[in-house]
């Protein structure tokens, strides 16, 4: 058992005196080696890993930047034929698409991956593999749609996607299919990173790091997972919506039939706008970790930027009408979405203005280090951008500027100046870290000076060539009407920024090497991320007592690397992490933690191919792809649940922990919940798209004339999906009574309780059925046979849920200490039945009222 917190002093040096034991270090090294040759792609080392991630989001913010380039040179004179229409619409859906969904997100999440756990002092992330399944389902699958646009298969919509122009009607090809299935694979990437932050952050901790010790950066990361989790789940709904639409026909979007355009973009602009900040926020934290290091004070507001960040991610939810001021929207949505908008630069500039107090505070500063240039681009290209966005939320002037060059102006002050910058930034500060040598100063400062210049020479004179009326996504433009110069410059500054681009990839080939040992903390900066670390991170975890624990504790990389911290060794002889609480970082349990291994990349691969097969209507290797997929990933969680498989063990300071904790304290319980919650926001954005379309079409909810659906079939329903939940309850209760693995008739309740899903979900679809009403005759027969197929896809994953627990028992790896994943599976069951249960209650309930 883990010893009671009031028995422990946190305090006191674990382990004090010298520790020169070599064996303990080997070992470490041994146990957390990645693999060797071939073996090598198979690692789940977060170094490498996030080393990885970095490098192939750089790889697709390159190849985005050369379709930037040709667009820019198609544009450079009036005229000009170097690339048709087709092509150019190709070229800018798929540079926004891959700067946005492959480029943007994925890097400041890869960061993450890369930073967070030596930052946090924890030996890895808690669900290692969750990262390498990741990063490979988005290199593959990036990969090959960038690929697209080689044999004409690009999509050809905008990054956005509107319908109608979107659907089978007007674009009848593959080419949106591989938009709206190709960027599958992006959305479950995010969440399954989204999750892993959410949980490493809150859960594996070093000691003492109490939430008001975060760093700033890890306060941003958990802002920016919190708000994929709620706004991923917009756009996965909108993209399954308009694929159905061009499938089956299924007329959502189609106001002949009762859809409406106007949905897709609130559901995209529900995730979008949001988006814009998901990327800024990270960045922000990155500049709040290099103004102090540079001032070499510690930040000045740190709470205050803490509550700007959150404020942030909750008023960023209530801008999406930002972008849809011209579509006709009543006069009091635009009022209520243009004071929204004005409002969520208050804290955007309380950050602005603590950066500014700390570089004024500092005695000493060296404004002509590569990452200082970066942030001092930043911030004044960065409030620029504000400013113009202050600008665009005044409703009479967005009506004129709005499709203009103005908007694509404003649109990259934001996004290159408030993430770009400061990633570069970010790249020059923390290679010391993730490198045995740092990069040039020289070459650093050749980079920032052609980005800058650059940037600002392609981006300011969009502002004058908007307001004098350029239209965006125009191919060309006649010589007439006088932007040929401004259009030259900006041609000009784009170029510049790809020579910076350049000499920074220049730079990173002469510098950048992993050989397992870094250049140290060149900076003299004061987070743990910069303690002597390895393929094992710190040799030690440390206790943490302050925001600056190296600043405040001279000998405290010392004291680590000579094991005098919690976890010197490996005492399970595996890889293992300590698990904290999540509000004051206390210990609770030993975390041991998977190896490689291949599963998780075949089920990456797998489900790459999927979606992708999908999208050129191959169905039944599409199908073959999820089979494979699916089978990975059951053999690659089975080995994840290991019991007490250890008898607790000391890991310093008089602590003794268990190795495997059940309930709520479980890591694993807690990535469950986050799950639950995206899933409640899919669902949730579902509703919505329900209810906005009754207003949209209220004569059909339902048409005149309909027969009704028997409200006996609904009550059924409903009750056989709340029996299963009672069943499933009782398994529960049965097990933790069980002195080995359960017997017949629990395996009995898990297989009545999939049969009762089952049922509901037949019994439903027959009463919609004898209503007469079909999913292709209106958007009302469309969104509730939606809804039906949503719980219908849920059947199905309960019922592998449950037969996989019921496998496991079968095996003797499910017993009344050993639960976790029954307790997940429990837990997944309610949230499933409370859906169901809703969704026939908007379904059959919300129509009889309205009649």
């Amino acid at each position: 058992m883990t010893t009671p917190d009031h028995e422990i002093d946190f305090s006191r040096l674990p382990n004090p005196g010298p520790r020169d034991d070599k064996r303990e270090l080997a070992e470490l090294k041994r146990i957390w080696a990645p693999p060797s040759g071939f073996k090598f792609l198979s690692v789940v080392n977060n170094n490498y890993v996030g080393a990885f991630y970095v490098g192939t989001s750089l790889m697709f913010f390159v190849l985005a930047g050369i379709l930037a380039l040709i667009m820019r040179t198609q544009l450079a004179v009036p005229d000009n034929d170097l690339v048709g229409h087709n092509l150019y619409n190709q070229l800018f859906t798929m540079h926004g698409t891959m700067m946005m969904f492959l480029f943007a997100v994925p890097v400041v999440e890869a960061m993450g991956v890369l930073l967070l756990p030596n930052m946090l002092a924890a030996r890895d992330l808690p669900f290692p593999r969750l990262s390498m399944y990741a990063f490979w389902a988005y290199f593959v699958g990036g990969t090959v749609f960038f690929c697209s646009i080689f044999f004409d298969l690009a999509p050809r919509g905008g990054w956005f996607m509107y319908p109608p122009l979107t659907s089978f009607e007007y674009a009848p090809g593959p080419n949106a299919d591989f938009w709206l299935l190709g960027i599958g694979f992006i959305e479950i990437s995010a969440i399954a990173g989204a999750i892993e932050i959410v949980v490493g952050i809150l859960r594996t901790r070093a000691p003492g790091m109490s939430l008001d010790k975060l760093p700033i950066y890890c306060w941003s990361m958990l802002v920016l997972a919190g708000m994929i989790i709620f706004a991923f789940p917009a756009v996965i709904l909108a993209t399954i919506l308009l694929e159905l639409e061009r499938a089956f026909h299924w007329p959502f979007f189609i106001a002949d039939l009762g859809g409406d355009p106007l949905l897709w973009q609130h559901l995209f602009w529900l995730f979008g706008h949001p988006e814009v900040y998901i990327i800024f926020l990270p960045a922000a934290g990155m500049v709040s970790m290099i103004v102090p290091t540079m001032a070499q004070r510690p930040l000045i507001g740190y709470r205050l930027i803490v509550v700007a960040l959150v404020a942030t991610g909750f008023l960023s939810f209530g801008l999406w009408v930002h972008h849809m001021f011209a579509t006709g929207i009543p006069q009091l949505s635009l009022s209520f979405f243009s004071a929204a908008s004005m409002a969520v630069s208050i804290p955007s500039g309380i950050q602005v203005f603590a950066w500014i107090a700390t570089l004024a505070a500092a005695k000493k500063i060296d404004a002509l280090k590569t990452p200082m240039l970066f942030v001092l681009g930043f911030l004044f290209i960065f409030v620029l951008g504000g400013l113009t966005g202050v600008m665009v939320a005044i409703v009479p002037f967005d009506w004129q500027a709005h499709d203009t060059y103005f908007i694509v102006a404003h649109l990259h002050y934001v996004l290159i100046g408030g993430m770009v910058f400061p990633l570069f930034g970010a790249f020059y500060y923390w290679m010391p870290y993730a490198s045995s040598k740092p990069l040039s100063e020289t070459l650093g400062r050749i980079c920032f000076a052609l980005m800058f210049i650059g940037f600002n020479l392609a981006f300011f004179p969009m502002h004058i060539t908007g307001l004098e009326g350029m239209p965006r996504r125009v191919y060309t433009y006649p010589a007439e009407m006088g932007w040929g110069t401004l259009n030259m410059l900006s041609t000009v500054g784009a170029y510049m920024i790809a020579a910076g681009v350049l000499v920074f990839l220049v730079d990173l080939a002469m510098h950048f090497r992993m050989t397992g040992e870094n250049a140290g903390n060149v900076w003299n900066a004061g987070t743990l991320e910069w303690l002597p670390s390895g393929n094992y991170a710190n040799r030690s975890i440390p206790f943490v007592t302050s925001r600056e624990p190296l600043w405040d504790q001279p000998k405290l990389s010392k004291d680590v690397e000579d094991g005098q911290y919690y976890l010197p060794n490996a005492p399970t002889g595996g890889r293992e992490t300590i698990v904290t609480s999540p509000i004051d970082a206390k210990p609770q349990y030993l975390l041991q933690m998977p190896g490689y291994g291949w599963s998780p990349f075949l089920a990456a691969v797998f489900t790459a191919a999927f979606f992708l097969l999908l999208t050129v209507k191959l169905v039944w290797l599409a199908l073959a792809c999820a089979v494979i997929a699916t089978a990975s990933v059951f053999r690659w969680i089975w080995s994840t649940d290991p019991g007490f498989s250890h008898p607790p063990v000391d890991v310093g300071g008089g602590i003794r922990l268990q190795v495997y904790c059940n309930g709520p304290k479980s890591h694993s319980w807690w990535a469950m919940m986050v799950l639950v919650i995206v899933s409640g926001s899919i669902f949730a954005s579902l509703v919505f798209s329900y209810f906005y379309l009754w207003t949209v079409s209220p004569q059909l909810w339902p048409r005149e004339g309909a027969r009704w659906a028997d409200p006996l079939l609904a009550v059924a329903s409903a009750l056989m999906q709340v029996a299963s939940a009672v069943l499933i309850g009782w398994a529960g209760r049965r097990l933790l009574r069980a002195q080995a693995r359960p017997h017949w008739p629990w395996h009995l309740a898990i297989l009545l309780a999939i049969a009762l899903l089952w049922g509901a979900l037949v019994v439903d679809i027959q009463a919609q059925r004898g209503t007469g009403l079909g999913p292709t005759q209106d958007a009302y027969g469309a969104v509730v046979y939606t809804i039906i197929s949503v719980q219908g896809f849920y059947a199905v994953l309960m019922t592998f849920m449950g037969g996989y627990c019921m496998a496991r028992a079968a095996a003797g790896l499910l017993t009344s200490t050993r639960r976790v994943s029954f307790e997940n599976t429990r837990l997944y069951w309610y949230y499933t039945v409370v859906q169901g249960v809703i969704g026939v209650a908007v379904v059959h309930g919300f129509p009889r009222l309205l009649g």
